[in-house]
């Protein structure tokens, strides 16, 4: 069973909270539903393994997202290099 709630969220509130839906992937009612269910604790002790699975499918659409164009490592001269150029631009 569940409850339908109204709540009025400034301009800034909505926006973050939207950008923040968009970039999971999710509904913001779904996304804002989920945010108050972690922060209480209850989603934890009542979430069925179906949900838990999907749960970790939705965080590995995130595992090697992002692509710079090179590859990366622990080349620190290169690492130093780049941090230059972007301080150097101010």
């Amino acid at each position: 069973m569940s409850q339908i709630l109204t709540v009025e969220l400034n301009d800034e509130v909505y926006a973050a909270l939207s950008q923040q839906a968009e970039g999971a992937g999710v509904p913001l009612s779904e996304w804002i539903a989920i945010s108050l269910e972690q922060r209480s604790g209850l989603l934890k002790a009542r979430r069925t393994e179906a949900e838990k699975e999907l749960a970790r499918k939705r965080f590995r659409r995130y595992a090697g997202a992002i692509n710079l164009g090179y590859p990366t490592g622990i080349d620190n001269e290169g690492i130093d290099a780049d941090l230059l150029k972007v301080y150097s631009n101010e």
